[in-house]
């Protein structure tokens, strides 16, 4: 199956499973799971929650991860200031990169925005390098405007 025809199911399972639940914690949590064991080569994926100024870490599915991350450090807090999706192919010419799992070399991170509010950052990792691209950006984007 290629990568569009795959997110387009992921994007038809998420939304029959999401569909009339108004708790944030449980979207998320499913959602974080549907990604995880429907993406190919992914090591991680979850939500950091935006509060009181700073990332907390919210539902995920993977290795153990940080628990906090100020705004501007790290791809998750680059992502959550400037409120725009950041694709790394290298981690680890990434400046600040925060190392989480020593493993992970690429990494995808889209914010969760309704209402111009900054909800939430969507955080997915690979073993891989260059694992993720625009046509992800595009598909998770739609994807987490469900929740």
């Amino acid at each position: 199956m290629e990568k569009s025809e795959n997110y387009q199911l992921l994007e038809q399972q998420a939304a029959a499973l999401l569909k009339d639940e108004h708790d944030l914690i449980a979207s998320m949590s499913n959602l974080a799971a549907l990604l995880f064991s429907g993406l190919p080569n992914v090591s991680y994926a979850g939500f950091y929650r935006y509060q009181n100024g700073e990332l907390i870490l919210g539902p995920f599915q993977g290795p153990v991860a940080c628990m906090h991350i100020p705004l501007g450090r790290g791809v998750c807090g680059t992502a959550a200031q400037t409120q725009k999706t950041q694709i790394v192919p290298d981690v680890h010419k990434f400046s600040g990169h925060i190392a989480c799992d020593a493993d992970t070399n690429s990494e995808i991170v889209v914010p969760l925005i309704k209402n111009e509010q900054l909800l939430a950052v969507l955080d997915i990792d690979s073993h891989d390098f260059n694992n993720f691209d625009q046509i992800d950006a595009k598909y998770l984007k739609k994807i987490i405007q469900l929740v």
